[in-house]
This record gives structure tokens, C-alpha cells and sequence, in this order.
């Protein structure tokens, strides 16, 4: 089942996924995301794509020369081929797919898979070392599991957008789709810790990944405050439902964070400000006061913070070892010396895109990466190498 991607050009070079042959039937945002960071670790990706269009994401913004960034940024480093899972030719080259695949991903809604003929059972009996991964909005089981669901939907049903902005504002939700990347990176980690499984035991496995569960696993502070209290929290801005000061705060030209996490960063950052008499103001003693009186101990720090830049304000506690840092927009965070030494931002075919953040010693992190593919791009090479070979097909 294995098949080396060594022979592609211009491959970067064998990551550790290397020899894993992935089948990606996914589209949009989720699963092609996933699948992404399986062909940026050295896996084969073979996407499978609709006839004419392609995957949906093909015609969404931004463009560049034409092309679709979005499209381009989770699909770089894929082999793509069109095919149509109702024509009988078609069928039994993706079912050739399938069977010599160690991975499938597919993100269609619970049943589709199986009316097709692609189920998990019927995969996994005929090739049971399959890692066989199904995204979906809601999973698939449950009542909801037949809802249709686009990262937005999830948000708001997950409790994500209820606290998300300040109190007595509209709701909102985070500025990336927090829905859809939760889901795939889950299914990243599923599916390698389902590769690890296999190597043990020598079964493949079914993973079922929900938007839904992804997103609802993410609230964290929220959620446990809840468990904990049985009070329904609602949004509180940049603050910190647990840990103050852990919030903005206004400089005189900009913003920036600061994150005293417990009593000893909180006597040096109130030192570094000049207000050591916070450490042992009653009222800040300790967490707990601090969180409560978070309001009040904001307003005493921005006193002074509003008197200088944030450039000397985040020298001073740079220097003190308080963590703290400017609010950076996209161009300053995706333009910042740490992303370039961090190859946070790659070329892949002329197309700028963002890195990938698993940097593994003993392999290559190239700056150069391929392409995502035109679609079919691949189709006449995969179909020789995945067709049915003269004495299999019968006679004519």
C-alpha cells in the first residue's frame, strides 16, 4: 500500500510521512487542510475532484494571477485528478484509489460515502490497514448529525461567538475559521496517532472527526467555568476568564498585552511600571482578588501606560521577563523577522502561503514548496498508474 512520493518533481525532499499514500476526497477548507499537512510532511496527497469545477474553494477569494489563493493554501503539494464517482469507469478507478491508499479523507455529510459505495465498512473490509478519516459538521452520530454546517453555523452553536467580544455588544465570531481548522487539525492528529496504531497492530481504523466536538473542546476557560459554577459565561473582551492582568491595554500609541500569570510576574511588572505599591495592595493579593477587581487594576495600569509608546513600555518588560507584546496586524505578523526565520511564510508556484509550523529535526523545511494543482493536472499520469492493468480488465 505504500507509494513513495520521491519520484514527483520538484519534491522538496522525503519528510517523515514519506511513503504514505493519502487519497484526499474532501474539499473546501477542513479536510483539504488536514491532508495539506500530511503532503507538507512528505505523505503523497491524490485529490479527487469534481469534473469541471473541481472542489468549491477553486472560486473563492482572494485571486492572484487568477488563482485562488484560498484554494492554493490547503491544497500546495497534492496531485489532483477529476473524477466523477457516478460514472462506472470512474468508480472502479477510485475504488483502485482507495484500495492501494494507507489514508482517506473525506468531509462529505454522513451517508453520501456510503451511497456511493466509499463507506468506511465496506473500505475497511476489503482493505483493513485503511486510516479511513470522515469530517463532518456534526459527526456521525447524534441527532444532529444530518445538519448541514459551514464553519460560521458551527461557531454559533458551539458557544464560540456567545463569548466572543465585549459585554453588551454583538456577538461575534474570532477573525479565522476557528470551526474548520479546529477539525483539521484534530484529524491531522487522528490520523497520525491512527498510522502509530496500525504499525503495532496492523488494522486501519475509522475516525470520526465533528466540527462540532472540535469547536465545543476549544472553549476551555469558558466551558470549565461553567462545569464549575453552573453560571453561563458570557464575553469579556480581551480579558482572561480566569488569570488578571491577562488582558490589552492601551498604550499612547497602540495597544499591547501583557500576561502576569501569577503573583511573582505580577510584582515585576508592577516594579517595571513604577506602581510597586500594587504588590501588596490588598486588593490584588493574589489571583483570585486580582481577577475580581480586573477592571480596577486595568484602570490603575493604564495610567501610566498612556504616558509613553508601547515600543519603551514593551522594552521595560521585555527586559523585567513579563510576557507581554504589541497588537501586530496581518502585514506586521506575517512580515515580522521571526516569521521569516521561522519560514512561516513559503513560495509554493509563485504563490505566497503560510508555513508549516511542525518543524521536525533531520528534515527538510523547504522555503520552495509545490504547488496545489490545476485541476485534472495529474489525471492521465494517475489513471495509467491506478487503472486497471490489461489482464485485469477483462475481455473487450
Amino acid at each position: 500500500m505504500l507509494s513513495s512520493n520521491r519520484n514527483l518533481p520538484d519534491t522538496p525532499g522525503p519528510g517523515p510521512l514519506d511513503g504514505l499514500l493519502v487519497v484526499d476526497f474532501s474539499r473546501v477548507l477542513a479536510g483539504p487542510f488536514a491532508a495539506m499537512m500530511l503532503a507538507d510532511l512528505g505523505a503523497r496527497v491524490i485529490k479527487v475532484e469534481r469534473p469541471g469545477a473541481g472542489d468549491d474553494s477553486r472560486g473563492y477569494g482572494p485571486f492572484l494571477d487568477g488563482r485562488s489563493l484560498y484554494f492554493a493554501r490547503v491544497n500546495r503539494g497534492k496531485e489532483s485528478i477529476a473524477l466523477n464517482l457516478r460514472d462506472p469507469g470512474d468508480l472502479v478507478l477510485a475504488r483502485s484509489l482507495a484500495a492501494r491508499a494507507d489514508v482517506l479523507v473525506e468531509n462529505y455529510r454522513p451517508g453520501v460515502m456510503e451511497r456511493l459505495g466509499f463507506g468506511p465498512a465496506a473500505l475497511l473490509a476489503a482493505s483493513p490497514r485503511l486510516v479511513y478519516c470522515s469530517i463532518s459538521g456534526f459527526g456521525h452520530s447524534g441527532p444532529w448529525s444530518q445538519r448541514p454546517a459551514y464553519d460560521a453555523v458551527v461557531q454559533g452553536m458551539s458557544g464560540i461567538m456567545a463569548i466572543t467580544g465585549v459585554e453588551g455588544g454583538a456577538r461575534v465570531k474570532p477573525g479565522v475559521p476557528v470551526a474548520d481548522l479546529a477539525a483539521g487539525l484534530y484529524a491531522f492528529g487522528g490520523i497520525t496517532s491512527a498510522l502509530l496504531g496500525r504499525a503495532s497492530t496492523g488494522r486501519g481504523t475509522h475516525l470520526d472527526i465533528a466540527m462540532y466536538d472540535a469547536t465545543v473542546s476549544l472553549l476551555e476557560g469558558a466551558a470549565l467555568s461553567f462545569l464549575a459554577t453552573g453560571t453561563d459565561p458570557g464575553p469579556i473582551g480581551n480579558a482572561h476568564f480566569s488569570i488578571a492582568p491577562f488582558d490589552t491595554f492601551r498604550c499612547r500609541d497602540r495597544e499591547i498585552t501583557i500576561c502576569a500569570a501569577n503573583d511573582e510576574l505580577f510584582a515585576v511588572l508592577v516594579t517595571a511600571l513604577g506602581l510597586p505599591g500594587l504588590a501588596v495592595d490588598a486588593r490584588f493579593a493574589g489571583n483570585a482578588a486580582r481577577h475580581a477587581a480586573r477592571d480596577e487594576l486595568k484602570a490603575e495600569l493604564e495610567v501610566v501606560l498612556l504616558t509613553a509608546d508601547a515600543e519603551l513600555w514593551l522594552d521595560r518588560l521585555d527586559l523585567a521577563g513579563v510576557p507581554c507584546g504589541p497588537i501586530c496586524s496581518v502585514a506586521e505578523a506575517v512580515g515580522s523577522e521571526q516569521a521569516r526565520a521561522r519560514r512561516m511564510v513559503i513560495d509554493a508556484g509563485g504563490l505566497p502561503g503560510p508555513g508549516n509550523p511542525v518543524k521536525a529535526s533531520g528534515y527538510a523545511d523547504p522555503a520552495v514548496r509545490r504547488p496545489a494543482p490545476e485541476l485534472d493536472q495529474q489525471g492521465s499520469a494517475l489513471r495509467a498508474e491506478f487503472g486497471p492493468s490489461p489482464r485485469s480488465a477483462g475481455p473487450a
